[in-house]
């Protein structure tokens, strides 16, 4: 059995360094390069500034490559030239938990974790309904600034006279979450990576401010091939390609911090739980959310002691069972706020190794196939390189 108490993070698996060298340091540190304070109850932009080794500067760009774990970064950095020379220098972060775009966007966005925000997982349990809200299709959800009530911190930098663009994909203009998570910026929609970087110097070459970049295909690729395929290489050698074309373009004066949002496990299929086949996991649970690598499980009203006991009896070594007491000692959400608190399960649940825990009443078949996924705990997942250019 793997146990967890508070405090204490068994042998192999990252804990979020909230505070530190995390990913919620890395728009308070572009602030302060840029002579911006941050809002209360954020990292102080000098001090996050300073922490991450970002230089002032008359322009900043934020580049974020979904699912661009460090480790993956250095085991296949030989598809990326641009981005090998700098790994000497990077600095190693973490994301928060569950390590997965939602959180991370919300995180890298506010500077507050998923206790705070409620971005806590691909899908959450939504306390006013108690139906399964998905945070990227932004689903049986409520209106996105009734749900993450942190202040953006996009929206603070353009308050504060910053010209602010983001720059990503037409679909993400004023979706969910990147009005929970984003807002505030002018957001530019391009497409192709080509484009998204013409469009940041563009931007870039209009005057001061702060641009935020995404790439998501690296991600994509991952999931569908898992980060160690030919293919997976194949889209890290065209991320590299372009992003060391805006590094070399961008006006003097400009500094480029690049990082992540979470990394990725190649998950075996034949170490995944389906809860829907297992009485045993079934039993007193009325709500499975999150997804296979970072499970929260809603319980009947006083059941979550007994469901605990019987996911560690039945998951072992494959996962760390904690009813949610337990999580929020031990830090993996951060501050948590008491409107977020019913949003996170019950019972929390991270895998471990290669294995995962699903629910076919509620996942796609296509989703419990995928080869490489993402939310827990390890070092694969959790540990996010920040890279800046100057």
């Amino acid at each position: 059995m793997t146990a967890l108490a508070p405090g204490v993070v068994p042998a192999g698996l990252v804990l979020p360094d909230y505070g530190g060298r995390c990913l919620d340091q890395v728009l308070p540190a572009a602030l302060g390069a840029l002579g911006v304070t941050t809002p209360d109850g954020v990292a102080d932009a000098a001090a996050a500034q300073g922490r991450l080794g970002v230089p002032a500067a008359e322009r900043v760009v934020v580049v974020l490559v979904d699912g661009l774990g460090h480790r993956m970064l250095a085991e296949r950095a030989g598809h990326a030239p641009f981005l090998r020379r700098l790994l000497p220098d990077a600095r190693l972060l973490t994301c928060g938990f569950p390590s997965t775009t939602a959180t991370s966007m919300g995180l890298l966005g506010t500077g507050r974790g998923a206790g705070r925000t409620g971005l806590a997982g691909y899908t959450v349990r939504n306390p006013a309904d108690g139906g399964l809200a998905n945070l990227v299709s932004w689903t049986g959800v409520d209106e996105p600034r009734r749900w993450q009530r942190e202040p953006s911190l996009l929206g603070h930098a353009a308050e504060h006279g910053l010209t602010v663009h983001s720059v990503g994909p037409a679909a993400f203009a004023g979706s969910g979450l990147t009005d929970a998570a984003l807002s505030g910026s002018t957001y530019v929609a391009a497409e192709a990576l080509e484009a998204r970087v013409d469009a940041t110097l563009r931007a870039l070459r209009s005057g001061p401010g702060l641009v935020y970049l995404y790439w998501g295909h690296v991600d994509k690729v991952g999931h569908q091939h898992g980060w160690r395929s030919p293919e997976w290489g194949d889209a890290l050698a065209e991320a590299d390609a372009e992003l060391g074309r805006l590094a070399r373009s961008v006006p003097r004066g400009t500094v480029v911090v690049l990082t992540a949002d979470h990394g990725m496990v190649d998950v075996d299929p034949a170490q995944l739980v389906d809860v829907a086949v297992e009485p045993a996991l079934r039993a007193d649970v009325e709500l499975v959310a999150g997804e296979p690598r970072a499970v929260h499980v809603h319980t009947a009203p006083g059941a979550a002691p007994l469901v605990a006991d019987r996911w560690r009896e039945r998951l072992g070594g494959a996962a760390v069972v904690l009813e949610r007491a337990e999580a929020i000692a031990a830090g993996l959400f951060g501050e948590v706020a008491a409107h977020v608190e019913p949003v996170l399960g019950d019972v929390v649940v991270a895998a471990t190794g290669s294995a995962g825990v699903a629910d076919s009443r509620t996942q796609t078949p296509h989703s419990m196939l995928l080869r490489g996924m993402h939310g827990s705990l390890t070092p694969g997942e959790m540990e996010i390189p920040l890279l800046v250019v100057a």
